[in-house]
């Protein structure tokens, strides 16, 4: 009974982690309108908390072994927590980025040493039950977390989706003190690599700030800009000669020695990128172009995460019989680039039907991408460097996400204006239909009392909000075009290991958001 209800509040503790990944996407623009910032800026609340997965997922295996598994593990929830609650509270933008970033630091425990608990208990001899039983509790999350925002949105306010934590926290919190144990070997602590956390740290954040900032504030135009990427670019060169050259680094990079590794690192990167931006962007597009309401657009993600499951454990059952791994995650990145380009064909009478369907092609590519690429990052490894591998390929999907959604913003908004200023061309006294539609406005807002001039300009205000919308609408798509041809041309890679048919180890299901 107490293993039954451990690994209940270990599944509990990685879905509450895995939904604050996808809750928020959906109440960005009601952040962004009571908070009073930009979309743009608001976007922080999602990669803010990536930065911190990225950041805490590679050393988690280094914490749990200096500050004890059950210390690490029931701190990180207790401190989730208590951060949810400071996000809700959260006055401005910047203090909700904040709190949100220390969420995610304590958020980042929640899924690799839940995993780690749900094997222990089940012992190698039933592996398979574990991965699957694991499998679906972490797609869970993703499947119900942007439709319970954007119920709670809808219904409530913003705020209740990190409120919604708190009772959840404290049950997990006060379980895990009664049932969670340190693992029945224990590794010796090692000597603290503060020099690489630094570093790291640094590095990531600096170069994610100029990925975020860079657009609005002209690039290299901007002196902090500079800077940071200078301090980007440095800290990050020293930090993998550092990691290379000591005897105990926070995270072991000589494992990319590894060719099937290093291959699926980059292709999980590539993954990561097209996962996270398309759950960023459909939202946004959803609400702010088509006119959805948070619930409707939730559920238009629902159908394919459900499918979603499926296909995990289909893929699953796949590489359990043999079949390459090359052969599966080739089928997902083909789902995903079949995804993106029907998404680039929407117009703005698209239904919630249409976007549900286009989701199901995201959905069940991530789900044959999710298994296979961990089974060939692992592959080539021995088995005192599979943990190691593992995590490093972790933060490889959660570095491709917080890129991702900072580049594509970078991207929709120079799109955005190349297609404002193509529409605007058109805008003329020689443009018929420009003309007579300007025209007939204004003789409505004539007939409604309005005085000539005032309603020419509420006639050319109309004009011009709808050349927004469809500004924007053109700059989603080609978003959703260039995630697509990211997968093409990150598909050769596959070549590179082609001939590599071995047989791997029992699979450890990991999350993708």
């Amino acid at each position: 009974m107490k293993k039954n209800i451990l690994i209940i509040t270990v599944i509990a503790a990685a879905m509450m982690e895995l939904i604050d990944t996808s809750i928020v996407n959906v109440a960005l623009s009601h952040m962004s309108g009571n908070l009073g910032s930009t979309l743009e800026d608001t976007s922080w609340v999602i990669t803010a908390y990536a930065i911190a997965n990225i950041i805490i997922i590679p050393m988690t295996s280094f914490l749990t072994t200096n500050l004890g598994r059950r210390n690490y593990y029931i701190g990180s929830i207790i401190a989730f927590t208590f951060f949810s609650a400071m996000c809700g509270m959260a006055s401005n933008i910047w203090t909700l980025v904040l709190f949100r970033f220390l969420q995610g630091m304590g958020g980042g425990a929640l899924l690799s040493v839940s995993q780690a608990i749900v094997f222990e208990v089940y012992g190698k001899a039933r592996m398979g039950i574990a991965s699957a039983l694991f499998g679906i509790g972490v797609f869970l999350g993703p499947t119900i977390g942007p439709t319970l925002g954007g119920f709670i949105t809808e219904n409530y306010s913003w705020p209740w989706i990190f409120y919604i934590n708190i009772p959840i926290g404290i049950a997990v919190t006060v379980s895990s003190l009664l049932l969670v144990t340190e693992p029945a070997i224990k590794v010796k602590a090692k000597a603290v690599d503060w020099w690489g956390i630094l570093l790291l740290v640094i590095g990531i954040g600096s170069l994610q700030t100029v990925l975020e900032r860079g657009e609005t504030d002209d690039w290299f135009a901007a002196g902090y800009i500079v800077v940071l990427t200078i301090m980007a670019v440095l800290s990050l060169t020293v930090f993998i000669w550092w990691e290379l050259t000591i005897p105990n680094p926070v995270i072991d990079l000589r494992v990319l020695k590894s060719k099937s590794l290093a291959v699926a690192a980059i292709l999980t990167f590539v993954t990561g990128v097209g996962m996270f931006t398309s759950v960023f962007l459909t939202p946004v597009l959803a609400q702010r172009i088509f006119g959805f309401p948070p619930t409707i657009t939730g559920l238009t993600l629902l159908p394919g995460a459900i499918l979603a499951i499926f296909g995990l454990l289909f893929s699953a059952s796949l590489l359990k019989k043999g079949v390459s791994p090359l052969i599966i995650v080739f089928t997902g990145f083909v789902l995903f680039i079949i995804f993106s380009y029907k998404m680039s064909g929407l117009d703005l009478d698209a239904t919630p039907g249409i976007l549900a369907s286009n989701l199901i092609y995201r959905a069940l590519g991530m789900a044959f991408l999710t298994v296979p690429l961990t089974a060939l990052a692992v592959s080539g490894l021995e088995a005192k460097d599979v943990p190691q591998g593992s995590a490093l390929n972790n933060m490889m999907r959660q570095l491709g996400g917080s890129f991702g959604i900072a580049m594509i913003n970078t991207y929709v908004a120079k799109r955005f204006g190349l297609h404002r200023n193509d529409l605007v061309a058109n805008i003329s006294i020689y443009n018929t239909e420009a003309t007579a539609r300007i025209s007939k406005l204004t003789q409505y807002f004539s007939g409604k009392g309005m005085q000539a001039m005032d309603a020419k300009n509420k006639a050319m205000g109309i004009i011009n909000s709808g050349i927004d919308k469809q500004s924007f609408l053109l700059s989603y798509l080609d978003a959703y075009l260039f995630i697509g041809l990211l997968f093409v041309l990150a598909m050769p890679l596959l070549l590179l290991v082609i001939k590599r048919q071995k047989q791997v180890r029992p699979i450890v299901l990991v999350s993708d958001h």
